[in-house]
């Protein structure tokens, strides 16, 4: 299980969305610099504990109305090397672990693996705040069998008032700024 270290990070993980979120083609806040909160999430633990795993609800309050966005992230003591050059995010002094290079992680394949894991029934969702804690929270609707399958990340979520009925909806919350607890669709699988 992966432990949440209770430390500083310089840049903080908003910092460095704030200044990556806006050159993203689904970044949905126009020429604003983005207003930045983690609102919710969970986190998966990589088998071999050396890639730390998180999905992260980053809430945008700079435009008229607040944008709640996805963002898969991948923490490493070293860079990815075979990935695009933007699929980094940026680069943080952890107070305990030392540098960690931050990635999108829909480009990591270790996080792209414990999703699959994930939605496959194989894997257990943790809190995105506290050490070896499973969330409850989250929900995957029908697990998915054996076959190779895509994902499909909902990168601007949206409340869904119920969940899809697919094999493979992966269902998690978040909060609004006014205090609602919000669900929504984070993924979907499509068979390949």
């Amino acid at each position: 299980m992966a432990t949440v270290y209770r430390t500083t990070m310089k840049p903080t993980k908003l910092e460095l969305l704030t200044d990556w979120l806006p050159r993203q083609n689904w970044y949905a806040g126009g020429t604003a610099t983005p207003a930045l909160a983690r609102v919710g999430g969970f986190r998966l633990d990589d088998p071999e504990g050396a890639v730390g795993i998180e999905f992260m609800v980053a809430l945008d309050t700079a435009g008229q109305e607040p944008v709640a966005y996805l963002v898969p992230l991948s923490y490493r003591d070293a860079a990815l090397t075979g990935i695009p050059d933007e699929a980094l995010i940026g680069t943080s002094e952890h107070g305990v672990l030392g540098t960690r290079w931050i990635y999108d992680g829909v480009h990591d394949p270790v996080l792209m693996g414990q999703l699959h894991a994930l939605l496959r029934g194989e894997s257990t969702p943790q809190m995105q705040s506290v050490s070896d804690t499973p969330d409850p929270t989250v929900t995957v609707h029908g697990t998915v069998p054996d076959a190779e399958f895509d994902v499909r990340l909902n990168r601007v979520l949206a409340m869904a008032e119920t969940a899809e009925e697919s094999p493979g909806c992966l269902i998690a919350g978040w909060t609004w700024p006014n205090g609602t607890a919000a669900r929504g669709v984070f993924a979907t699988v499509a068979p390949r």
